[in-house]
């Protein structure tokens, strides 16, 4: 997809309070869109039928723009997406554990089928049928194939393992039939040959760059420590190179004891981090493998991408 439009300029608060994973930081956001959503860097520089009729239901009803509290929260953090009047965004629109707003490109999120495809060593070899796909992307201990498995709730279709790097080609599955999730490489594994790593940087970089079909990149954090320079560089490569991407914070259900430091209050210290980098900060939302926390609205989350991308 190319360049569709410059959207909206906004500026909202993010919800989720220590409790219950609702909020806490302000970031300054605003959209341009790429693919569908891409996000920029400053220096050298993103359910079910009944909660989308919800949607439109809650929309329909305020007949005129929101002012005080409503328009307030809207301008601080929130991620609006297309077919959204930001006057008429109300708190029960937004997904809980994140800062993004259901729209009516929202739809069909339930995964029915899913199959492995292909294992591709370059990007050259990776599917050629022009479906939508969304690269999974993080550290290699950070639980990808966990969310992998909690999104489809097929334990078999990714192989979890307790040392890291072990995926180490670009995986493909696909989804009911009509879209792709991406197993991409994790990066920072230690013990992984020096040579294995330049491999990773060449080849990803070149998926990344190259793939036309590429809705966005679910860029994995983990909440149970605090952000990581290694996250914080992933991040701004891809804004810098304008791929539209989504922060998944994994592990939410998780404290480190010796650290003492809750994960809403580490989301919140790399929030503050990244608005320092970025004019337009990705959605975000939260999530555990475990709890399955955050697993209904990500795909939900993903369908108005998809759909907004295909359109």
């Amino acid at each position: 997809m190319l360049l569709r439009h410059r959207f909206l300029t906004l500026q909202t608060a993010s919800l989720f309070s220590s409790s219950s994973f609702s909020s806490s930081s302000v970031l300054p956001f605003s959209l341009d869109f790429r693919k569908p959503f891409s996000h920029t860097i400053q220096q050298t520089p993103n359910l079910s039928s009944s909660t989308t009729r919800h949607v439109h239901a809650s929309a329909a009803k305020d007949s005129k723009p929101a002012i005080s509290e409503t328009a307030k929260f809207v301008k601080k953090a929130l991620f609006v997406p297309p077919g959204v009047e930001p006057d008429l965004v109300t708190e029960d629109m937004i997904l809980p554990g994140s800062n993004i707003v259901l729209g009516p490109y929202a739809g069909h999120s339930q995964i029915k089928q899913v199959e492995f495809v292909k294992s591709s060593a370059k990007p050259k070899d990776c599917p050629k049928d022009a479906l939508p796909e969304f690269a999974i992307l993080g550290r290699s201990n950070v639980g990808k194939s966990s969310l992998i498995n909690a999104l489809v709730r097929k334990k078999e279709v990714v192989l979890t393992s307790k040392k890291p790097g072990k995926t180490q080609l670009i995986n493909h599955f696909l989804v009911n039939k009509n879209w792709y999730i991406v197993d991409l490489p994790g990066y920072g594994f230690a013990n992984a040959p020096e040579s294995t790593r330049m491999d990773w940087s060449s080849f990803t970089k070149g998926y990344f760059l190259n793939r036309e079909t590429l809705v966005a990149v679910l860029l994995l954090v983990d909440a149970s420590i605090p952000p990581r320079k290694i996250d914080l560089d992933c991040a701004n490569w891809l804004g810098r190179n304008n791929i539209p991407m989504t922060f998944v914070f994994t592990k939410c259900d998780k404290m480190k004891a010796s650290k003492g430091i809750r994960p809403d209050e580490n989301i919140k210290n790399f929030q503050e981090i990244i608005r320092e980098n970025y004019r337009e900060p990705p959605p975000w939302i939260m999530t555990s493998s475990v709890t399955g926390l955050g697993r209904d609205e990500l795909l939900l989350h993903m369908s108005q991408l998809r759909n907004y991308w295909d359109n």
